[in-house]
This record gives C-alpha cells, structure tokens and sequence, in this order.
C-alpha cells in the first residue's frame, strides 16, 4: 500500500475532528460568546457604579418601603441583579439542550453521522467529541458567570433586596448552576440518539430535563439533615429563620414528632393528643455549601447515567 493511500485511510486526528464540531456550532458559539459577554458585563456593572450608585440611593432617599420616585438607582441595580440570575438559571441549559438534542438528532436524521462513523471516525469517538466540545465551553462560560454572581451576592446588599434561600439565588450562587447544564447536555444528546430527529428529538429533551431539574430541586434540600428548633406549648412555633424551611408541627411527651392536629384550638385539643411543644425544621445559611455539593452530586450522577446510556445506545445500534 503506498503511502497515499495510507494516508487517504487514516482516521482524522482528535484536533481535526474538535474543528469540525466548533464549525457545526459556528452560529451557537457566536451566540453563547454574546450571552457570555453581556451578562459579565451586566454583573460588572451591577458590582461597580450600579451597586455603589444604588446604595448611595437608598442611604439618602429611601426608607424601607419606599424610594424617591426620581431616582431609579435601587430599581435598575435590583433589575440587573434579577436579569443575570434568571439568564445564568436557565439560558445555559437552553444551549445545552440545542448542543445535545438538536444538533446531535439532526445529524442522525440527515445521515451525516453515519457516513462519517464509514470515512473518518469511530462512533464512539464522534459522540465524545460531540459532548466534550460544548461541555467545555458552557462549563467555561457558565463557571465565569457563576463566579461574577456570587462577587455581586457578597458585595451589596441593598435593602428590599435578595436571601440565600431565594428560587435562582440559591441556585446561581453555585456549582449547581454549572452542573445542570452539563445534564442538559446529556439528557439532549440520549434523547437525540433515541428519536434520531432534530425537533422531536429537542421536544424530548426539553422535557426530560425540566422533569429531572423539578425532582433534583424538591430532593435537593433533604440530602442533607435538618436542623430542627423546638418550643414548649406556651411559646408556640418557633420562630422562623432566614434559611430554607423544612417541616414543622407538633411534639408529644414521648418526643415523637407529629402533624399539628390543632392548630389554633385550646387546651383539651393538646391535651386529647398528649401535646407538650412544636418543632420547626430548617438548613441556616452555614449549610450552604453542604447542601450545593450533594445537590450537584446528585445532579453529576444522573448526567453520568444519562452519558453512559448514550453510549451503551450507540454501541448497540453500530456493532
């Protein structure tokens, strides 16, 4: 065999096959790059004169419920704060999604994948590259975002403002902001190799994420054990904290914790039910970090089942 032909034959090398991919995601990559670009820069000035300006605002004009309504200081530095968290919740899962499903689906429904896996590469090569390209860079992208939201969390807090326990603060504030696109990611490229359709195989995604995302945010705050604060009878409930709230009600003599069966009612109602205190679970805001790590935990572990799904998929459709 000559060597033209040798090299006519040879399987591309990773690089060359990495090109490829960045140039199938051109137009998406142009976009993540914008979206990059403006929320930084949104968080920047949210940290900078949007910060300093709202918190000048609001030590010399406002009070607790209101604002001079000629300075709109406090308005737009909460409006940006908002705009960022809401974009870094949701957007990079959006692309993660169109990474995996759309893009991976229509290669399968075009046939583009299959000659590719007779000419120039493995299957299993072709989906690994596939995954690691926009992984890494919605990782890069979204980790950058991440970074620059919790500056901003730890540097103003303007009254009228945020808690740690707020739906998307708590989420954006962390690593599970970078976790849940990556299982976008997977959740689209499984759903694409199943349906081998671009639209259908998007639709899928889409609701296989949103379903997984639901169930990870309700099990998130019980992987980690409650702390529990307990009253006796004439106190009443504990009073609540700045955390997240877990489960409340009533305690018996025995210790035992049970449903409040009273409520508001009077003495005999305790007493029938051997009712001497409350109790109210919540996590403080020291167990922050546990609660991140094990909630990405959990989030990793079902990409990585998704992940090797697609793979175990893909072997037996190309054996």
């Amino acid at each position: 065999m000559t060597a033209q032909a040798v090299a006519a034959t040879a399987r591309p090398r990773p690089a060359r096959a990495w090109r490829a991919v960045l140039r199938l995601h051109q137009p998406a990559l142009f976009l993540w790059g914008v979206f990059v670009t403006v929320v930084s820069a949104v968080l920047l000035w949210a940290y900078g004169p949007g910060g300093n300006a709202a918190g000048a605002a609001w030590r010399r004009k406002c009070t607790v419920d209101l604002c001079d309504l000629e300075d709109y200081s406090v308005d737009r530095y909460h409006l940006a704060f908002r705009f960022s968290e809401a974009a870094i919740d949701f957007l990079p899962i959006l692309v993660a999604l169109w990474a995996g499903g759309m893009l991976i689906g229509r290669e399968l429904e075009n046939g583009t994948a299959e000659l590719a896996w007779t000419q120039s590469v493995s299957p299993v090569r072709w989906l690994a590259t596939k995954l690691a390209a926009p992984a890494a860079l919605l990782t890069a992208g979204t980790t950058l975002l991440v970074g620059l939201h919790r500056l901003l969390f730890d540097a103003h807090q303007v009254p009228k403002g945020w808690n740690w326990t707020d739906n998307g603060t708590f989420e954006t504030n962390g690593p599970i902001a970078i976790a849940f696109p990556l299982l976008g990611l997977a959740l689209g490229a499984l759903a694409g190799l199943v349906v081998r359709r671009a639209a259908v195989g998007l639709m899928v995604a889409v609701l296989a994420t949103g379903v997984a995302r639901s169930l990870v945010l309700w099990a998130g705050p019980h992987l980690w054990p409650w702390r529990t604060d307990v009253s006796t009878l004439p106190d009443g409930y504990p009073p609540m904290k700045a955390a997240f709230q877990g489960g409340e009600g009533a305690i018996t003599s025995t210790g035992a914790h049970i449903p409040d069966p009273c409520g508001t009612a009077q003495k005999a109602c305790l007493a029938a039910h051997d009712i001497v205190g409350h109790y109210r679970e919540y996590h403080p805001s020291s167990q922050f970090w546990p609660l991140q790590l094990t909630e990405t935990a959990l989030i990793l572990t079902v990409t990585a089942l998704a992940v090797a799904a697609a793979f175990t998929l893909l072997r037996r459709r190309t054996a």
